[in-house]
């Protein structure tokens, strides 16, 4: 559990260290602007790395199953080595599918400075290419729409299976309190998995009459820098040692404070 929630946060990390920096330095300095190549690698590495934290939430459905469904095959189910492809195969594919999308869109012709109305680069054309010749985007188009459906159909098949699995041994369970445990075992996954895909989906699959630049804005500033916050608060303030260790802290801090 802890070897996962590490590389969540990892993620998480990443992913705000990919947006906030640029868009603190761009406030307080006021010019509010990047390059070429920086909206580039920023596109890139937000699309690497909320679709690598996607299929490792997918993937931590699994986590989920194992102990509740054959928690005496647990220690077999998953060791280290179904750790490490797990961890392994979703960078790989969140990196993958950043990179493809990255190429895509800088081979396209712009034509000098544009105006990016959002305080990020996204994989967008009509905010970022205005060229005098329109470029033919239909192969772009295709390629995206084939990795958001891949990188959405994927994760969502294992977590649909998954808890599927688990919710036909909860019906088998006699005990209340056992039920109860291994709802409390699942809240905080399913939690994390529906603040992820439903400000993915509010994003990305919105009817284009529905989309406003202002909506965009608002939701993307809790889709790259408050989830991940609340992720870590999710998973950490449910574990008693956590829990435990935060307020050993908080009674060393009020120690402090009187002496």
């Amino acid at each position: 559990m802890y070897f996962f929630l590490s590389q969540l946060s990892l993620m998480d990390l990443m992913l705000i260290c990919t947006i906030v920096p640029k868009m603190v330095a761009n406030f307080l300095s006021g010019r509010k602007s990047i390059s070429f190549v920086g909206c580039g690698l920023q596109i890139g590495l937000f699309v690497s790395f909320p679709g690598s934290e996607g299929l490792f939430l997918g993937l931590m459905a699994y986590g989920r199953y194992v102990p509740i469904s054959h928690p005496l095959h647990y220690p077999i189910l998953t060791n280290q080595r179904v750790w490490i492809w797990i961890t392994g195969s979703s960078w790989a594919f969140g990196i993958i599918d950043g990179m493809i999308q990255m190429v895509v869109v800088m081979t396209f012709p712009y034509c000098g400075l544009r105006e990016v109305n959002h305080f990020f680069c996204q994989t967008h054309l009509n905010t970022l290419t205005e060229p005098q010749a329109p470029p033919n985007t239909s192969l772009f188009d295709t390629l995206l729409f084939a990795c958001c459906v891949f990188m959405l159909l994927l994760p969502s098949s294992i977590i649909m299976a998954s808890y599927t699995r688990i919710l036909g041994t909860m019906l088998q369970i006699h005990s209340a309190q056992a039920r109860k445990k291994a709802l409390v075992t699942c809240s905080s996954h399913l939690t994390a998995v529906c603040l992820f895909w439903g400000a993915s989906m509010f994003i990305y699959l919105r009817p284009r009459c529905h989309q406003a630049p202002s909506h965009d804005k608002v939701v993307s500033v809790f889709y790259t820098v408050l989830r991940p916050m609340l992720n870590s608060l999710i998973y950490n303030l449910r574990n008693r040692d956590v829990v435990g260790a935060l307020r050993k802290g908080l009674d060393r801090c009020r120690v402090g404070n009187q002496h």
